[in-house]
């Protein structure tokens, strides 16, 4: 008896297994096939002419400059010092924002008369604030943190800001009337019901944050991808900054990937969303 309540166990975890395996074969093979033939698109683009070659390169020339900045070291160079930034603003971005969103969210009178004014800021682009930065910090690391920190801070804000706010009352009152309270009431009630919501607003402000580097890095001649794409502008070599979009466009890839999906998904499977 036990052997045949075994088997069906066993039998379907396995069909799961390989359902999920084939899933995952067929995404990738999707996406293997789609940028296949974006690259084939641009080529016969390339080949058509209708560009001069600093206008379109080739995907070959850019290969080719992609594999040359890495062999001089300059391009991971780049990578990391700009990378270094991101993380301190974003980082700066999040605690501040993350306290300023909780207490905009709770209090009505800071919702009234802060929250109108983060509301108004964030339509603000993130470019505005260079002259100010350069005014303040000089033409220093400083300044493109700043820049970074303007970005994405008020991305997060409102969207821990809505979160909380709409957090519902029902949540509220069984947790009081357990008797949570204080601290606890946040971390255990508040914060796991708004994280769909503030997960939002914070992959908006890194995506805010990715865009104020890349401006805030154009001040002055510092090793950073920005400079990289000014130099490729400079020297009318466009392999070198469609290169320098790729990288960035991969990395943005890569970090959705390892953070930001793996939270979504525990998110939905926390809320009971996943098939």
């Amino acid at each position: 008896m036990a052997e045949a309540i075994k088997q069906p166990t066993t039998t379907n975890t396995l069909t799961a297994f390989q359902r999920a395996r084939a899933s995952t074969w067929g995404r990738w093979s999707t996406r293997i096939i789609f940028y296949a033939l974006l690259v084939a698109a641009w080529q016969l683009l390339f080949n058509s002419g209708i560009w001069q070659d600093f206008i379109l390169p080739s995907p070959l020339e850019v290969l080719n400059s992609l594999v040359t900045g890495f062999q001089s070291g300059l391009f991971l160079q780049s990578i990391l010092a700009s990378l270094g930034r991101l993380v301190l603003g974003y980082a700066i971005s999040l605690g501040v924002g993350l306290v300023l969103g909780l207490l905009i969210g709770r209090v009505n009178l800071l919702k009234e008369t802060v929250g109108s004014l983060v509301l108004g800021l964030q339509s603000l682009p993130s470019i505005c604030w260079l002259p100010l930065a350069v005014l303040w910090f000089g033409l220093n690391d400083r300044a493109i943190i700043f820049v970074v920190v303007m970005g994405a801070l008020f991305s997060i804000t409102l969207g821990v800001e809505s979160g909380v706010r709409d957090t519902s009352p029902i949540y509220l009152k069984a947790a009081r009337n357990l008797g949570t309270r204080g601290i606890a009431l946040y971390t255990q009630v508040i914060f796991p019901a708004a994280f769909p919501t503030i997960l939002n607003g914070l992959k908006q402000g890194w995506s805010f944050a990715w865009r104020s580097l890349m401006a805030g890095e154009l001040l002055y001649n510092v090793v950073s991808l920005g400079n990289l794409l000014q130099d490729g502008r400079d020297l009318l070599d466009s392999a070198q900054v469609v290169g320098v979009m790729l990288l960035i466009i991969a990395i943005g890839i890569t970090i959705d990937a390892l953070i930001f999906a793996p939270l979504e998904r525990l998110t939905r499977s926390r809320w009971g969303l996943t098939g």
